[in-house]
Order: structure tokens, then sequence, then C-alpha cells
């Protein structure tokens, strides 16, 4: 015999269940059942966990446009401050921030566009000319955390919500951090180094700059944990290429004659191009194991001839999606920011290699000699590559 309850709840899921349907079948009242959904104050915990076992159970969804009509235009002006390069990484973290603002743009938000050329490159007087501009939120990429904090202070004083995306500032008040873990990503580079080389081995680790706080992490992360992970294994020397492919080109040869028993290469920002192209050039391509950072389109050949053994991606285009989604969350539904978001990393081998978003659209047609094939088509573009850079 089913109660009452019961059966309101079988002739809700018959029909389109809103707010005053939840209301009646939790016992509360309309405004309750709101507070409860949007994660407002006044509501006790126990009667915000009914309403939402009963929500889920009718499978309520909410309707954005009669949200709209409900509070009006959220009205949520982002700037956004990130670097054009390395492009291979930023466009696709540009790409989530711009797809996701679109989603919004019923309910209000827009999104004002002002890049900066490289990471920490005049970020302050941009950050500056946006916050003249009236935005209302801010992601931001911080190069130079010391430097920008006092802006990112005004801004949250003002009320204006601080998103970094990618690097951390810290010792700011920034809102929230949406990122891979850094320390994390260079402990499990480290990890995978460790199973990968003899003990003893040394390695060396190719950074963009120290005083970023993505770029400083990743390192001390991997330093810490490599000669946990290998038995007599040290890192032995840390070069900073400050994003630059001669700068890093350069460095990474300086290394490879001073050290020719290298064992390991741990590249943790997207510039890893040059470092390919100095392992082929001190013919070690393949012998020395490098682990690499992120994926793009002309990374393929180096892994498909194994000059690239692993990578660790950071899922650019999911972290601006989420940036995206917490600000105007916030600022519709007065939902709190974390402090913290950060995203599980994929390791990126050449048994999965096409099935991420910048590759996916490159997995090779099947032939009568596929391998041949791969092998011939990786070789010309490795080769390509060699003689732009090399020239």
């Amino acid at each position: 015999m089913k109660s009452g309850r019961q059966k309101r709840g079988e002739r809700a899921k018959e029909r389109k269940v809103g707010i005053p349907q939840i209301a009646e079948l939790a016992g509360v009242s309309i405004g309750t059942v709101d507070r409860a959904l949007h994660g407002r104050k006044r509501v006790s915990e126990r009667t915000r966990k009914k309403v939402l076992q009963i929500a889920q159970q009718v499978r309520y969804t909410p309707n954005l446009a009669a949200r709209m009509l409900s509070v009006g235009r959220a009205n949520v002006k982002i700037g956004v401050c990130i670097p054009r390069e390395t492009h291979f990484f930023y466009d696709q973290l540009r790409d989530g921030i711009l797809d996701e603002s679109r989603r919004f743009e019923p309910l209000g938000a827009e999104v004002l566009y002002r890049p900066i050329d490289k990471l920490g490159a005049r970020e302050c007087e941009r950050v500056k000319e946006m916050l003249q501009s009236g935005v209302n939120a801010l992601i931001i990429t911080p190069g130079d955390p010391h430097r920008i904090q006092p802006l990112i202070d005004e801004a949250e004083a003002n009320n204006t919500r601080v998103v970094c995306a990618v690097s951390d500032a810290p010792g700011s008040s920034r809102s929230c951090v949406v990122c891979v873990d850094p320390d994390l990503g260079g402990r499990l580079a480290a990890e995978m180094m460790g199973w990968a080389v003899a003990p003893g081995a040394r390695v060396a680790v190719i950074t963009g700059m120290l005083r970023t706080e993505d770029h400083r992490k990743k390192t001390e992360g991997f330093r810490a944990m490599f000669p946990q992970c290998c038995d007599g294994g040290s890192v032995v020397e840390v070069v900073e290429g400050h994003e630059d492919n001669d700068e890093t080109f350069r460095g990474c040869l300086d290394v490879l004659e001073r050290y020719p028993d290298i064992a390991g290469l741990y590249v943790n920002i997207v510039t890893c191009l040059p470092v390919c192209h100095a392992l082929r050039a001190r013919g070690l391509a393949g012998k020395v194991h490098l682990i690499a950072t992120d994926l793009f389109e002309e990374m393929v050949p180096f892994f498909e001839q194994r000059t690239i053994h692993a990578s660790i991606y950071q899922r650019p285009y999911v972290q601006g999606q989420t940036a995206v989604r917490l600000i105007v969350e916030h600022a519709l539904h007065g939902r709190p920011i974390p402090t913290a978001y950060y995203l599980n990393p994929a390791i990126v081998m050449r048994s999965n290699l096409y099935l991420f978003r910048e590759t996916r659209h490159l997995k090779p047609v099947p032939s009568q000699n596929p391998a041949a094939n791969e092998l011939a088509a990786s070789s010309a573009a490795v080769a390509a590559l060699d003689r732009q850079v090399l020239a």
C-alpha cells in the first residue's frame, strides 16, 4: 500500500516538476525550496537535505529562462587576462572560457578579453585597464604573483572576484585558483621517471620561470619526489627557459653537453619542442627519457617516434570552463567560490594519444600497412620541424 506522499511523488514525475511541486512534496514554502536549491542562508541543514533529496528523486532540472525572469539579468562582466603564447596551451584555455561564457549570455554574462603577449608581460597594466572598465570578475594567469598581488587585493576589496587559472598568486586575497595541483604534477612526473630510469640516474628539469607559482611548485614537487622513487637518483640541473624556444633549446643543449650520461628530462611547461630538437641534435632522442607537459598537435610525431615518452595533461579547456562557471554561479545563485578547484591530471602516452581534445581529429586512417605509414608520416613531420628550428 503506497502512502499519500509516494503517490504525490509519482504524479509529480509524470508532469514537469518545478519548485512549487517540490515545495508541496517537502511540505515547505516555495521560498524555502528556492533557498535550499541555490545554497542560500536561512535554511536548516535538515530541510536542505530533504529538499535536495526530493529534487533528485523527481529529476528536477532548473529552467534557465524562467530563472532569468525571476532574478533578472546577472550582468556579469568577466575580464580575461591570459597569455597568447604559448598558444598551443592558452588557445585551449581561451576557448574553454569563451565557450562556457556563451552558455550564460542569456543571463547577462559577457567577457572582456584582453590577452597579454607572454606570461607575465604587462599583466599589471592590462589588469588595471580592465578594473577601470568596470568588470566585476577577473580570470587571470599570474606570471609574476608578487607584482600582481596588490591589484588582486584591490579588486577583491572592491567586490571584484578574481579567479586564477593555471597558476596561482597564493599570497593574495584572490577568490580561487583553478588548475591541476602543480606540486602533484611534479610528483607524478617524478614517480613516472623513477619507474623508467635505472638506480642512481641523473635527471634534469626544464622549466619556464621559477617566480611563476606553477613552474616553481612543479619543480619543487619533482625534486622532492624523484630521490624517493629512484634509489640514488638525483636532479642535477634546473633550466629556466622563460618559455622562449631559443633560450630553452640552448639551455637544454648545454645540460646534455655537461651531463653526457643524463637519463631523463622533465619539461614542466608546454614548451617541449625545443627540448625534443636538442635531444635529436645530440643523437639522444629515445635514449633520454622525456616527460613533457600537456598536448598539442605538433607533439604527435615525437610521441610516435618515442622521443616523448609521456606527458602530464592539465586539461586547459576544462580549466577555462570551470573558471567561468564558478564566477557566474556565484553571481547568479550566490554559491560560494571554493578557495581552490583542482582538476585531476591525465597521463598521455602513445597508447591513448588520440583520445584527447587536441589530437582526436588526427587519428591515423587504417591502411594495409598502418605501422609503416605512421612511421613515415612521423619521420617527415619531425624532419620538417628539425629544419625549422635548427636552420
